[in-house]
């Protein structure tokens, strides 16, 4: 029996166990279990209206908003100060008449209005009355008795809204689009309606026809060579060439999140993780998701982690002669990573693999261990909310693509949103993308199981910072780590803030070399040598060392300007050994040239 078709025996036992022996996490799983013809009533009529709410809970928005609107219909104190101040801005607004005050330039925060025109009126009065409703929603959206997770529902999508509604989005409200339109003629507005028209049928333009080429995986993108030297049911493990005539004997082993193609670290040449990696003298090994199908309904969170983790560092280990490995993962990849890391660094270990040590280092880009404040991707994942995306993933087996990306979206709605189309249909300026879009529209699915597992162990009961995460059996501790970790934040994450994933200090007394980069969740990651306007702060706080407070360590931490590449890559380089004679991948275990074929799965969605 190949390797192959074991690790499809693997997943065929595990959905053969009983009900008892699963975790309370997968015994509550929907997808796991048929459904009665009332449930499935239930589902149809929910599932048929999500697409009109953008795949979000109406129930979840309509709480929020309950919530809010009961509390300050009970606080007539609290409507007297909100009345007080909107009739104060409101005031504010209609005394300006030029630009004082208000005037706009290179470091507006807000890039739809740093044009010159702005600054002259009526624009600059328009400009001035949309920031006063921000900051009027801003406070509206505190009212004392409404839960936490309601009021930042509310003040999100109250910004949703007032983003929609915006000057820049409109021709005549927007002086900058009006100037385009004098000096073209009008053709930005032609060019516009095509661009619309182009999005609304489906049917591209020959522009758009000609940027869907200009990046192909494995073409011009994720071209570092290497081979895979091994393969299961859920990811190929890719081997990179050498570059160097020495290599340090410890590999670094890398784990990319589920939710994303494993190229955003091998990008384009210049801007290659990878290849910056094997540059340096470091044998690297990529793990490289399958992209699920309907069949793989019922792969779990154990599946992932046994099959996808497990089961790669116990052939990173044969493949490089037992060496020890340096371990590192983004986003959920690195939270999987860090369960993994700790299993088997605990006394007990984990059944099955006693042969795969702990990493000898751990290293955690943007990635959680502690859930209990996520950021804004949190507003989307409540009991409600869960429980429509359980109705999704059981019709279909998965969560496709397309319907994760429109939560991402909202996330990052003025810039992908609104002012993409305020450019693209008013200014005429169809977008160009660049490898990062690229690789951002090559979206993958999630298993149903797993999809729901990862939901509620991870975010909903935080089980992994609680010691609750189960792995064989055994509770996961995050004290249970020993080796070193090198913990990477990004600036202006709105996926793992960097706070949150900051707090792995209280969870671990390890020695943890923390960087905070500038940037968001991928740009603060690829943040390669020479790359413009980049900065980190970083410091290492020993073993065991004295707690510190996030803001804290921001005062105290050193402000270096550049990328965080090279200070990740001494770090490394100080954890081992000293280089050897490098050697090429052995043809016997050689599967195929990078990326591998899993990369290339894709599906019309």
């Amino acid at each position: 029996m190949d390797r192959h078709t074991s690790s499809i025996a693997r997943v065929a036992q595990r959905r053969g166990r009983a009900a008892d022996t699963r975790t309370p996490v997968e015994a509550a799983d929907p997808a796991s279990r048929d459904e009665t013809p009332t449930e499935k009533l239930d589902r149809l009529v929910q599932s048929a209206s999500a697409p009109a709410y953008g795949n979000l809970s109406p129930i979840a928005l309509s709480l929020a908003w309950a919530d809010w609107a009961w509390h300050l219909a009970a606080s007539p104190g609290r409507q007297l100060e909100l009345a007080t101040l909107a009739a104060q801005l409101a005031a504010d607004t209609l005394s300006m008449r030029d630009d004082s005050g208000a005037a706009t330039s290179p470091t507006d925060d807000d890039a739809r209005f740093r044009a010159e025109e702005w600054s002259r009126w009526p624009f600059s009065q328009w400009r001035a009355g949309f920031r006063h409703a921000e900051a009027f929603w801003r406070e509206a959206a505190k009212v004392p008795g409404v839960s936490a997770h309601h009021s930042a529902m509310v003040d999100f999508f109250a910004r949703q809204y007032l983003d929609m509604m915006t000057p820049a989005n409109r021709l005549l409200t927007n002086p900058v689009v009006q100037k385009r339109t004098l000096e073209t003629g009008g053709m930005n507005l032609v060019q516009g309606m095509l661009n619309w028209l182009a999005d609304s049928t489906g049917v591209p333009t020959a522009a758009d026809l000609a940027a869907q080429g200009r990046f192909v995986v494995g073409g011009n993108v994720a071209v570092t060579p290497g081979h895979v030297v091994y393969r299961n049911h859920l990811v190929e493990l890719i081997r990179y060439a050498p570059q160097t005539d020495k290599v340090h004997p410890e590999p670094v082993f890398i784990v990319p999140s589920w939710i994303m193609k494993f190229y955003i670290l091998d990008l384009s040449p210049h801007n290659s993780m990878v290849r910056y990696l094997v540059g340096q003298g470091h044998t690297v090994y990529m793990l490289s998701w399958r992209n699920p199908d309907e069949a793989d309904r019922e792969l779990s969170m154990d599946d992932y982690l046994e099959l996808g983790v497990l089961e790669a560092m116990r052939a990173v280990r044969h493949d490089a002669g037992q060496a020890p490995m340096h371990a590192m993962g983004y986003c959920l990849g690195g939270t999987l990573l860090a369960v993994a890391a700790a299993a088997l660094s605990a006394t007990h270990g984990i059944a099955g693999y006693q042969d795969v040590p702990a990493p000898l280092t751990l290293s955690l880009l943007a990635a959680q261990v502690d859930f209990s404040e996520p950021g804004e991707l949190g507003l989307f994942i409540d009991e409600g909310q869960v429980n429509l995306l359980d109705h999704l993933t059981k019709g279909q087996g998965f969560l496709s693509g397309k319907q994760m990306a429109g939560s991402f979206q909202f996330l990052h709605s003025r810039d992908l949103v609104w002012t993409r189309r305020m450019r693209e249909y008013l200014m005429g300026e169809r977008e160009q993308g660049n490898d990062l879009m690229a690789w951002n529209a090559d979206t993958t699915r999630l298993p149903a199981r797993m999809h729901h597992e990862y939901l509620v162990a991870l975010y909903l009961n935080n089980a992994l910072a609680h010691g609750r995460y189960m792995v064989a059996g055994e509770p996961v501790s995050l004290h249970d780590l020993r080796m070193p970790v090198f913990l990477v934040g990004t600036e202006r994450d709105h996926v793992s803030p960097w706070r949150s994933v900051y707090k792995l200090h209280l969870l671990s007394d390890v020695e943890i070399t923390f960087a905070l980069t500038s940037g968001g969740h991928n740009a603060g990651i690829l943040s390669e040598p020479g790359h413009k306007n980049r900065r980190y702060r970083i410091s290492t706080r020993p073993e065991r060392g004295d707690w510190r407070s996030a803001d804290e360590w921001l005062q105290a931490a050193e402000n270096v300007d550049g990328s965080w590449w090279p200070a990740w890559q001494a770090w490394l380089a100080a954890h081992s050994s000293t280089p050897v004679k490098a050697k090429a991948v052995a043809p016997s275990r050689a599967m195929g040239d990078a990326p591998g074929t899993y990369v290339l799965q894709r599906y019309a969605e």
